[in-house]
């Protein structure tokens, strides 16, 4: 982001094994997660558990809890592009 001093725009593309699941982990600046391949279960805070498709994406905010993400497939990978607008300086993307 050449306009905006100090904040960088890291996408990466994340990749979540048959069965996975994760618990709690906060991210570096906004993340936006964009579904490329399958289907994903995800629970920001306390709020519900939302089901995302292909196609789906949700958005957390800043200091979010990423309470839960699962793959809730036995057989398929489910993949994301992650869409982050953080400090360049800020680290880890990902804190567990």
């Amino acid at each position: 982001l050449p306009q905006v001093r100090g904040k960088s725009i890291p996408t990466p593309l994340v990749v979540f094994p048959p069965g996975v699941v994760v618990r709690s982990p906060r991210h570096a600046g906004s993340v936006t997660a964009y579904v490329l391949k399958g289907t994903l279960n995800s629970q920001l805070n306390s709020d519900p558990v939302g089901t995302f498709g292909p196609g789906g994406s949700w958005f957390e905010p800043p200091g979010t809890l990423h309470t839960y993400v699962a793959n809730p497939s036995a057989t398929e990978p489910a993949q994301i592009l992650a869409i982050f607008v953080a400090d360049s300086d800020c680290g880890k993307l990902t804190i567990f």
